[in-house]
């Protein structure tokens, strides 16, 4: 988020960017670096909410969802939340997951692994494919519940 000279070189292109919030970026530093990619005429910009550093060493990252509804008052570009990076703790996924679906997103990016105790990186993060299945069913609910589809 803070190259400057490569948001403006992918800025050149046509190719889809999902630029990740930086973990001490204010929402106004958000937005401009997504302005260099969007000013040389990549339209094709996610934004990805995937949580901030603060004091808080309870978890990974603090995931600030009221980002959500006001990157959604903003701008028009797609909001996706990594709630497994932004809490670096699979069993706090599920809930921010669901929490940030309320909150208006509109993707999420989950880690899963088959094993999470023996991957090599993330595991303490990382959904089995089971609990990702289970997450996907409760976050669909809350989605309903919104108005919106996942």
């Amino acid at each position: 988020m803070q190259n400057f000279n490569l948001l403006s070189r992918v800025g050149e292109t046509s190719k889809p960017v999902m630029l990740k919030r930086g973990m001490s970026a204010t929402l106004e530093e958000f937005l401009l670096a997504a302005e260099y990619i969007l000013a040389r005429g990549n339209p094709n910009v996610v934004l990805c909410e995937r949580g901030i550093r603060t004091f808080e060493d309870y978890v990974r990252n603090t995931l600030p969802l009221a980002i959500v509804p006001a990157l959604n008052k903003l701008t028009h570009l797609p909001i996706v939340v990594d709630p497994s990076h932004g809490t670096g703790k699979a069993d706090l996924v599920e809930p921010m997951a669901r929490a940030a679906v309320a909150a208006g997103c509109d993707g999420l990016i989950v880690e899963t692994h088959a094993n999470p105790s023996k991957a090599f990186t993330d595991g303490a993060q990382s959904l089995t494919p089971t609990a990702f299945a289970e997450m996907m069913k409760s976050t669909a609910r809350i989605a309903a519940a919104v108005d919106r589809t996942i």
